[in-house]
């Protein structure tokens, strides 16, 4: 990170449909140095952060994500993940995360086999994280989904996992804040809406922050997972490691830092 400003990269698939929702969140709302990233591309550009936004991703022909997951842009993708950097996968981009091994699990069809697109209510299982450092325990936002495939599906020994290592960072829950099967939308295990990775640099959410960004829509709480990462960068800077971040990029590695 150079000044004040973090440099955010959106990948864009054949298929993306939320990729410039995504930009105007990071470069409008937020004012931050914001590029496109084509999924040929094989240079990051040198940004902090790799947002993989959602959409159908080459159509999702096959499986969702699962072409997307060979592209040559993943490559660097992964590479940049080894190093520590900041991922988000929104949507598509959750299902290209446990795709391509960032994440574990997969994203099966919702149980009622159908695309469903509404706002739901998210409850903050965990804070301190990259993501979740300006939210509080057990806050519940209101942001919307668009799927069709947002099962979130694990075996027994890795959900114990997630649990364990703490993990879950978003459940669906009702506007109380309970967590019960009328207020998971999809049938997701464990109602689980959001995941990150062990080492906490990298996250999978099915539902779309950057659609409750803009004040103009009246709703904004998907803008405390941006400006998360945001101060997340800004207690690095000054010596402070956000808890479970992992931080390891250095100018020499491809980052800014």
């Amino acid at each position: 990170m150079i000044g004040s400003k973090v440099k955010f990269g959106i990948v864009v698939f054949p298929g993306s449909n939320c990729d410039y929702d995504a930009y105007y969140v990071c470069k409008r709302i937020l004012g931050q140095e914001t590029v496109f990233l084509w999924h040929k591309d094989t240079d990051l550009q040198g940004v902090d952060v790799v947002i993989l936004p959602g959409g159908f991703s080459y159509g999702d022909y096959l499986r969702c994500g699962a072409i997307a997951r060979f592209s040559p842009i993943m490559q660097e993708v992964m590479r940049f993940e080894a190093r520590g950097g900041t991922i988000i996968g929104i949507c598509n981009g959750f299902q290209i995360l446990v795709e391509a091994g960032l994440l574990p699990g997969v994203l099966l069809r919702n149980k009622s086999l159908t695309f469903i697109c509404k706002y739901v209510h998210l409850r903050v299982e965990k804070t301190g994280t990259r993501f979740t450092n300006q939210c509080s325990e057990g806050e519940v936002l209101e942001i919307p989904i668009a799927h069709g495939d947002g099962n979130y599906f694990t075996d027994e020994k890795s959900l114990q996992t997630l649990e364990e290592n703490k993990q879950i960072v978003f459940r669906y829950c009702d506007r109380h804040g309970n967590v019960t099967d009328e207020a998971n939308p999809n049938g997701s295990l464990g109602s689980i809406a959001g995941i990150i990775n062990k080492r906490g640099n990298v996250l999978g959410m099915m539902p779309h922050p950057e659609r409750a960004s803009d004040p103009l829509l009246r709703h904004t709480d998907g803008q405390k997972v941006f400006r998360s990462v945001l101060q997340s960068f800004v207690s690095h800077s000054m010596g402070r490691d956000v808890a479970g971040a992992g931080y390891s990029l250095t100018a020499a590695d491809g980052g800014r830092r």
